[in-house]
């Protein structure tokens, strides 16, 4: 039995605790469609950070070919992220113009890739955060 005050009225209902449990999951909301696209994000950011870097790292390494990945593969996967791992499809680059020891690296074009990527991971970042500090103040009942 529970006393519940309804509009100056204290009335007596009693209440299932199976009527109560379904309420208190109704009202739950998966932490996956609360943060949305931006855990992929951050996660693909990283992937490509370690591809450009590989890239820049082997710029002098002959016939290396320049990676990069796409978020093609990712955007699929969004009508469902429940992946825990992101699958990448991984394409070598075509050089404008291509070095004498075969390596298609452009070190200026991988540098401008890297400082975009890296603005793009602190954007995500810093949109996660904000979606983690509201479900933190909905929480709290702020």
């Amino acid at each position: 039995m529970l006393n519940v005050l309804f509009s100056g009225y204290e009335c007596i209902a009693e209440i299932t605790m199976n009527a109560l449990l379904g309420f208190y999951c109704s009202a739950m909301i998966s932490l996956d469609d609360a943060l949305g696209i931006h855990p992929t994000m951050l996660q693909f950011r990283t992937e490509r950070t370690s591809v450009l870097a590989s890239n820049i790292a082997n710029v002098d390494t002959p016939n290396y070919k320049a990676k990069d990945v796409t978020f093609n593969a990712v955007m699929s996967e969004i009508g469902g992220v429940s992946s825990t791992r992101i699958q990448t499809d991984t394409m070598y680059r075509i050089p404008v113009q291509r070095s004498r020891d075969g390596n298609t690296v452009e070190l200026q074009s991988e540098q401008a890739r890297f400082a975009q990527n890296s603005m793009e991971y602190h954007q995500s970042l810093q949109f996660l955060k904000s979606k983690v500090s509201g479900l933190k103040r909905a929480i709290e009942g702020q």
